[in-house]
Protein backbone atom coordinates (compact mmCIF):
# COMPACT_ATOMS: atom_id res chain seq x y z
CA UNK A 1 0.00 0.00 0.00
CA UNK A 2 2.54 2.71 1.01
CA UNK A 3 4.76 1.49 -2.60
CA UNK A 4 1.09 2.41 -4.16
CA UNK A 5 1.37 5.81 -2.24
CA UNK A 6 5.06 7.01 -3.18
CA UNK A 7 4.95 6.13 -6.53
CA UNK A 8 4.36 8.90 -9.03
CA UNK A 9 1.99 7.90 -11.92
CA UNK A 10 0.77 9.80 -14.99
CA UNK A 11 -2.90 9.62 -17.00
CA UNK A 12 -2.91 9.75 -20.57
CA UNK A 13 -6.08 8.99 -22.48
CA UNK A 14 -5.95 9.14 -26.45
CA UNK A 15 -9.08 8.57 -28.43
CA UNK A 16 -8.91 6.44 -31.37
CA UNK A 17 -9.98 3.40 -32.83
CA UNK A 18 -6.18 2.09 -32.85
CA UNK A 19 -3.18 2.80 -30.88
CA UNK A 20 -0.22 2.95 -32.98
CA UNK A 21 3.52 3.59 -31.45
CA UNK A 22 3.52 7.12 -33.07
CA UNK A 23 0.45 8.37 -31.58
CA UNK A 24 1.13 7.09 -28.42
CA UNK A 25 4.99 8.85 -28.77
CA UNK A 26 3.27 11.81 -29.96
CA UNK A 27 0.47 12.36 -26.75
CA UNK A 28 3.72 11.28 -24.30
CA UNK A 29 5.98 13.90 -25.92
CA UNK A 30 2.46 16.31 -25.70
CA UNK A 31 2.30 15.48 -21.70
CA UNK A 32 5.96 15.94 -21.15
CA UNK A 33 5.89 19.16 -22.77
CA UNK A 34 2.80 20.35 -20.72
CA UNK A 35 4.16 19.50 -17.61
CA UNK A 36 7.60 21.44 -18.34
CA UNK A 37 5.58 24.18 -18.96
CA UNK A 38 3.89 23.84 -15.54
CA UNK A 39 7.27 23.76 -14.04
CA UNK A 40 9.17 26.11 -15.07
CA UNK A 41 6.21 28.83 -14.81
CA UNK A 42 6.79 31.11 -12.01
CA UNK A 43 4.97 30.65 -9.15
CA UNK A 44 2.08 33.31 -8.08
CA UNK A 45 0.57 34.36 -4.79
CA UNK A 46 2.06 33.65 -1.45
CA UNK A 47 6.04 32.17 -2.08
CA UNK A 48 9.48 31.89 -0.74
CA UNK A 49 11.30 34.85 -0.64
CA UNK A 50 13.81 33.04 -2.54
CA UNK A 51 11.54 32.18 -5.28
CA UNK A 52 10.14 35.72 -5.07
CA UNK A 53 13.98 37.05 -5.75
CA UNK A 54 14.82 35.05 -8.19
CA UNK A 55 12.13 36.54 -10.42
CA UNK A 56 14.07 39.53 -10.57
CA UNK A 57 11.05 42.07 -10.42
CA UNK A 58 12.61 44.08 -7.86
CA UNK A 59 11.62 43.73 -3.83
CA UNK A 60 9.56 45.77 -1.78
CA UNK A 61 8.59 45.28 2.24
CA UNK A 62 6.29 46.59 4.52
CA UNK A 63 5.52 45.56 8.49
CA UNK A 64 2.29 43.72 9.79
CA UNK A 65 1.91 42.61 13.48
CA UNK A 66 1.73 39.41 14.58
CA UNK A 67 -2.00 39.33 14.91
CA UNK A 68 -3.27 40.88 11.31
CA UNK A 69 -0.58 38.32 9.31
CA UNK A 70 -3.78 35.80 8.64
CA UNK A 71 -6.17 38.41 7.99
CA UNK A 72 -4.60 40.15 5.85
CA UNK A 73 -3.43 36.91 2.71
CA UNK A 74 -7.03 36.17 1.39
CA UNK A 75 -6.53 40.88 0.20
CA UNK A 76 -3.44 39.68 -1.23
CA UNK A 77 -5.17 36.64 -2.88
CA UNK A 78 -8.16 38.90 -3.88
CA UNK A 79 -5.78 41.63 -5.92
CA UNK A 80 -3.12 38.94 -7.19
CA UNK A 81 -0.43 40.31 -5.34
CA UNK A 82 2.74 37.71 -5.06
CA UNK A 83 4.20 38.02 -1.85
CA UNK A 84 6.39 36.61 0.35
CA UNK A 85 6.40 36.49 4.09
CA UNK A 86 9.41 36.69 6.68
CA UNK A 87 9.59 36.94 10.69
CA UNK A 88 11.14 39.71 12.55
CA UNK A 89 12.33 37.90 15.68
CA UNK A 90 14.59 40.71 17.00
CA UNK A 91 11.59 42.81 17.84
CA UNK A 92 10.06 41.85 21.15
CA UNK A 93 6.51 42.14 19.41
CA UNK A 94 6.69 39.89 17.17
CA UNK A 95 6.61 41.62 13.57
CA UNK A 96 6.05 40.25 10.36
CA UNK A 97 7.74 41.30 6.81
CA UNK A 98 5.77 41.23 3.54
CA UNK A 99 8.01 41.32 0.11
CA UNK A 100 6.63 42.06 -2.82
CA UNK A 101 7.13 42.77 -6.61
CA UNK A 102 7.88 46.33 -7.23
CA UNK A 103 5.71 46.64 -10.01
CA UNK A 104 2.69 45.54 -7.38
CA UNK A 105 2.79 48.12 -5.20
CA UNK A 106 -0.53 49.85 -6.52
CA UNK A 107 -2.17 46.94 -5.85
CA UNK A 108 -0.83 46.75 -2.87
CA UNK A 109 -1.76 49.68 -1.87
CA UNK A 110 -5.43 49.09 -2.54
CA UNK A 111 -4.87 45.51 -0.79
CA UNK A 112 -3.77 47.43 2.51
CA UNK A 113 -6.63 50.31 2.44
CA UNK A 114 -9.14 47.46 1.77
CA UNK A 115 -7.72 45.28 5.17
CA UNK A 116 -7.25 48.60 6.66
CA UNK A 117 -10.85 49.80 6.19
CA UNK A 118 -12.18 46.41 6.69
CA UNK A 119 -9.86 46.08 10.11
CA UNK A 120 -11.14 48.84 11.01
CA UNK A 121 -14.81 48.63 10.54
CA UNK A 122 -14.45 45.37 12.32
CA UNK A 123 -13.11 47.11 15.69
CA UNK A 124 -15.51 50.00 16.00
CA UNK A 125 -18.93 48.01 15.40
CA UNK A 126 -18.07 44.36 16.91
CA UNK A 127 -16.74 45.75 20.42
CA UNK A 128 -14.05 43.16 21.66
CA UNK A 129 -15.61 40.28 23.57
CA UNK A 130 -12.30 40.42 26.17
CA UNK A 131 -13.34 43.81 27.07
CA UNK A 132 -16.77 43.16 27.22
CA UNK A 133 -15.72 40.46 29.80
CA UNK A 134 -13.22 42.44 31.60
CA UNK A 135 -16.51 45.18 32.07
CA UNK A 136 -18.43 42.61 33.47
CA UNK A 137 -15.89 40.78 36.00
CA UNK A 138 -15.09 44.78 37.42
CA UNK A 139 -19.22 45.18 37.69
CA UNK A 140 -19.86 42.21 39.73
CA UNK A 141 -16.39 42.35 41.71
CA UNK A 142 -18.40 45.46 42.70
CA UNK A 143 -21.01 44.58 44.09
CA UNK A 144 -21.62 42.77 47.37
CA UNK A 145 -23.39 40.30 48.49
CA UNK A 146 -24.52 39.70 52.01
CA UNK A 147 -23.56 35.94 52.77
CA UNK A 148 -24.61 36.55 56.81
CA UNK A 149 -27.48 34.62 57.49
CA UNK A 150 -30.49 36.13 58.90
CA UNK A 151 -32.70 34.07 61.20
CA UNK A 152 -35.00 36.58 61.99
CA UNK A 153 -36.13 36.48 57.82
CA UNK A 154 -39.04 34.61 56.43
CA UNK A 155 -39.54 30.92 56.32
CA UNK A 156 -41.75 28.71 58.65
CA UNK A 157 -41.57 28.86 62.70
CA UNK A 158 -40.78 25.87 63.98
Amino acid sequence: MQEQVNEKTVALTVRGAKLTGRLLAKAMRAALRKMKQARDAPPHGKQTLKQLAGQNAGLSNIEITDQNIKSFEPYARKYGIDFALKKDATVTPTKWLVFFKGRDTDAMTAAFKDFSAKTLKRTTERPSVLAQLNRFKELVKNLTVDRVKHKDRGGPER
